[in-house]
């Protein structure tokens, strides 16, 4: 069995964010990078099953050099091998054809990944990957079970909990409860320095989307606080400064 885990590269979230002086770029300096959170929940189910069903498990990031310490720390965590797919990630599609091209070429028998990334909360580039490739995507799933190439699936659906089974090839974007995410031991540090990292060149055509502008969000107001005998005077306010009735 063949895993493919895509992981992200994302400010941690105690980070406080800044932006360049045109506001058109994260401010990187300062801050510290991890492994998106919720990669974390695909990563280390996908290695309790190779634990179980045998076969490899590859980490696939779509990022430049700076990325490399949290691919090293994924592979510490457990997985065989990495791939970095040398481009920043401008945006959801782009990102999504690199991992369907490496998927492909791979003949990975199921894609990995969680279910958004925790700075742009797209939850778009699992959809994507399953529709360049043609093959099923459960998302988000809460629970993964496989025996050989069949799979049960839990995804939380509106009023309760969806059932699926599917074979490989498949897409699944992860999420908690569905495993205890791992942290690298001694040992695993020591070996991921001698495990195998290709870097590959982007392929497709450049980012389809480009940020014009951030901007952080306003500020809190103060409160203002009522008498309970003007009940009248914050439904004017409701209606009238905050238009939120």
């Amino acid at each position: 069995m063949k895993f493919l885990v895509c992981i992200s590269n994302v400010p941690d979230t105690t980070t406080k964010i800044s932006f360049t002086p045109d506001n058109k770029e994260f401010n990187k300096a300062g801050v510290q990078f991890v492994i998106n959170p919720w990669d974390e929940y695909a990563l280390t189910r996908a290695i309790e099953l190779k634990e179980t069903l045998g076969g490899t498990v590859t980490v696939l990031n779509v990022g430049e050099a700076d990325t490399e310490p949290n691919i090293r720390k994924a592979l510490a965590i457990g997985a065989d091998d990495a791939i970095r797919v040398n481009a920043f990630p401008q945006d959801a599609f782009f990102v999504a054809e690199q991992i369907a091209a490496i998927a492909q070429e791979g003949a990975y028998d199921v894609i990995l990944m969680g279910k958004e990334s925790i700075d742009y909360n797209g939850f778009q580039v699992h959809g994507m990957v399953g529709e360049l490739l043609g093959v099923p995507t459960i998302a988000p799933a809460r629970k993964l079970d496989m025996s050989g190439p069949s799979a049960t699936l839990e995804r939380e659906i509106e009023g309760g909990l969806e059932i699926i089974s599917v074979n490989t090839p498949f897409v699944v974007s992860c999420q908690e409860p569905m495993c205890q995410p791992r942290i690298p031991n001694m040992r695993g540090i020591m070996t991921a320095r001698t495990k195998p990292l290709k870097v590959v060149p982007p392929v497709g055509e450049p980012a389809r989307t480009q940020v014009s502008e951030y901007a952080l969000p306003p500020k809190k107001q103060g409160v203002r606080l009522i008498p309970a005998e003007s009940a009248g005077e914050l439904i004017k306010l409701l209606r009238n400064e905050a238009k939120v009735i």
